[in-house]
C-alpha cells in the first residue's frame, strides 16, 4: 500500500483533545476502506492539520475523512520517505 499525507485547513484553535477525537473517529472506520491512519499533527495557530496514512488510494483516504466530518483540503501520495 502507498503512504499519503493529507492536509486540513481552517482548524484554527484546535485542541489536543479535538485532534485525538478526530483521529479516533477515522480509526474507528478506516478498515472499511482499507486505510490505516498512522499519525496526525496540528498547528492550532495556523489551523493546519496533517495526517499520515497507508491506503489503497487518495480517494479512500478522503472518503474516510468525509464520513467522519473533516474532509481534507489536499491528499498527497508520498512516493519516497526515509
Amino acid at each position: 500500500m502507498a503512504q499519503f499525507m493529507d492536509v486540513h485547513t481552517g482548524m484554527k484553535g484546535i485542541t489536543a483533545e479535538q485532534l485525538r477525537e478526530a483521529h479516533e473517529a477515522d480509526l474507528a472506520i478506516e478498515k472499511e476502506e482499507g486505510v490505516h491512519f498512522e499519525r496526525a499533527w496540528a498547528d492550532p495557530e495556523s489551523g493546519i492539520v496533517y495526517c499520515l496514512s497507508e491506503a489503497p488510494s487518495a480517494e479512500a483516504v478522503q472518503r474516510i475523512h468525509e464520513r467522519t466530518g473533516h474532509k481534507a483540503d489536499e491528499v498527497h501520495k508520498v512516493p519516497l520517505s526515509i
